[in-house]
């Protein structure tokens, strides 16, 4: 019997994989597990993501105007306020308390990252 699909990581564009991986790190706590010109991998405690960059080969470019994955936090409120310190631009909190609390926010390279309470 095979093993049950497993998703291994999620993909977000980017101008600079290096210093991507570095702010992703900054703004989520996360910690990068590989960062080279081509791509950057960054892992929390349930998955990961990877920062692709140009000489990956992908033909997506940064500044997607919808979340590829969501990034789930213990604090939703301390998150937002580290993102505005960054210059994310957080949206407002949206959604319900007894399901699901949410905003999006920016990454330098314009790609809209969402940020959930669970």
């Amino acid at each position: 019997m095979s093993p049950p699909t497993a998703i291994t990581t999620a993909f977000i564009p980017v101008h600079d994989p290096r210093a991507s991986a570095h702010w992703y790190a900054d703004a989520f706590g996360l910690g990068v597990v590989e960062e080279s010109d081509a791509s950057s991998v960054l892992a929390g405690s349930h998955g990961q993501v990877t920062l692709m960059g140009p000489k990956s080969g992908i033909h997506v470019e940064p500044g997607l105007p919808w979340a590829t994955c969501n990034f789930r936090v213990d604090d939703l409120a301390s998150v937002h306020e580290r993102l505005a310190r960054l210059g994310a631009h957080p949206s407002d909190e949206l959604g319900d308390p007894d399901r699901c609390l949410f905003f999006t926010a920016t990454d330098p390279d314009g790609n809209t990252i969402l940020v959930t309470d669970r």
